[in-house]
């Protein structure tokens, strides 16, 4: 056990090294990260004094910008009233504020709210309230998943095990979690009626269905149409499975609607919502389920409960600041600002269509894809990214934008001509 240090006189910036342990890096070879003093708008102040656009938006989190003054209003106001209280035997006002307001923007009878903390966990839950919904109808054996190729659903256990169990980023743990059905999306009649065979086979193991509402985000930026969204609810329907939708990447205004199972027309029967849903501003998530799936837990039996209770499940600073969120979503025009933002990507990433090693140029909403063959040099793209005074974050063989929904005309153009910039200087 080491001293607490005297901070007087040590720079912050250089003491990271001997304590912080770092997200998806080699911490023994990794280009030292960027510190950060501040944040205002679409904008990053590093230490330093430079300031970059932020193209990712804090891993899409921060939907209205950095730091918006009615958000932070809220947080303020709620933080002098009552920071947190457990949740379990009680209850407060913003939560069940915000549970009612998501129950009616969500479309069908998706009412019934529980919170946690993370994306992780809210997906976690979302298993684990499938997989007991058929327990406490007395059916067995319906321990199994289906998920995606292409898909990520998170990083805590089970969510892993949904992940691509190939390409995605969990693959080292191959034989340790626990298996689960992985198919292809039905993207044409003939994919459909693989899948429909697959489950088939597979119907008597399988609790339900889980997918990533029209872009498999951190597997890949993948996108696919919402005609594959009516396909999975068929199937569903057909085999009496449950279907879950994962729209923690994709919810709130991300895709150009307020959640991608809206193009589709598409009712799942529960779904995981995070990131955005504070505003990029603190951790909160919820997963939704419709009144059936509550139906089966509502019992004499008191095993029939769902068990589970994060600590800060329903934070009254979280549920605050995503009151506060959703009050902009009514209140701005944060749809039409996709739609123009949808425009402006287009247009901007046009050049790189036809550059050497460019394999796809893709938009959706808010989110855009410049997909390469390959890219050997991603440490060297991040740093020429910087020197453009822009923050992208280059994954796999993609460079992708996810910016906030109020990113300014300029900022925006920034951050596609240093793309097509660097994709020119760089990758041609």
């Amino acid at each position: 056990m080491t001293q607490d240090i005297d901070w007087q006189g040590i720079d912050w910036k250089e003491a990271w090294r001997d304590y912080i342990w770092l997200p998806y890096a080699q911490m023994k070879d990794m280009a030292p990260p960027l510190a950060v003093s501040a944040t205002h708008g679409s904008r990053i102040v590093l230490a330093d004094g430079r300031e970059l656009i932020d193209g990712i938006a804090s891993w899409w989190t921060a939907c209205h910008g950095y730091n918006h003054p009615h958000i932070r209003a809220a947080v303020m106001q709620q933080l002098e009233t009552m920071p947190h209280v457990m949740f379990g035997g009680l209850i407060h006002e913003p939560a069940v504020r915000l549970a009612s307001r998501l129950s009616a923007l969500l479309p069908g009878d998706l009412d019934r709210v529980f919170f946690s903390d993370s994306g992780s966990v809210a997906v976690e839950v979302a298993l684990k309230m499938a997989l007991q919904y058929w327990l406490n109808k007395d059916v067995r054996g319906r321990t199994k998943m289906l998920a995606f190729r292409g898909a990520y659903h998170g990083d805590t256990f089970a969510t892993m095990a949904i992940c691509d169990p190939d390409e995605g980023m969990h693959k080292r743990f191959a034989g340790i979690l626990p298996e689960q059905i992985i198919a292809d999306l039905p993207r044409d009649e003939d994919a459909m009626a693989a899948l429909d065979a697959l489950i088939a086979q597979h119907a008597d193991k399988l609790a339900g269905i889980i997918v990533e509402p029209l872009v498999q985000g951190a597997g890949g930026m993948i996108f696919h149409d919402a005609i594959v969204l009516s396909r999975l609810r068929a199937l569903a329907d057909k085999y009496d499975l449950l279907l879950i939708f994962d729209e923690i990447f994709t919810g709130f205004g991300r895709t150009g609607t307020m959640f991608a199972c809206e193009s589709a027309d598409v009712v799942p029967d529960i779904i995981c919502l995070s990131k955005a849903l504070t505003g990029g501003t603190m951790p909160l998530a919820a997963t939704i389920a419709r009144q059936k799936i509550f139906d089966a837990f509502w019992s004499d039996d008191p095993t029939h409960a769902l068990m589970h209770g994060p600590t800060f499940m329903a934070n009254a600073l979280a549920c605050a600041a995503a009151n506060a969120s959703l009050d902009l979503f009514a209140h701005e025009p944060r749809l039409a600002q996709v739609a123009e933002i949808e425009a402006s990507l287009k247009a901007g990433l046009e050049p790189c269509r036809d550059m050497r090693g460019v394999k796809d140029v893709r938009v959706r909403g808010a989110i855009s894809v410049v997909e390469f063959s390959k890219i050997d040099n991603i440490a060297t793209l991040k740093r020429r990214f910087v020197e453009r005074g822009v923050f992208i974050r280059p994954f796999g063989d993609i460079i992708y934008l996810t910016p906030a929904l109020t990113i300014s005309g300029d900022d925006l153009r920034q951050l596609t001509d240093a793309i097509v910039e660097v994709v020119r200087n760089e990758l041609n």
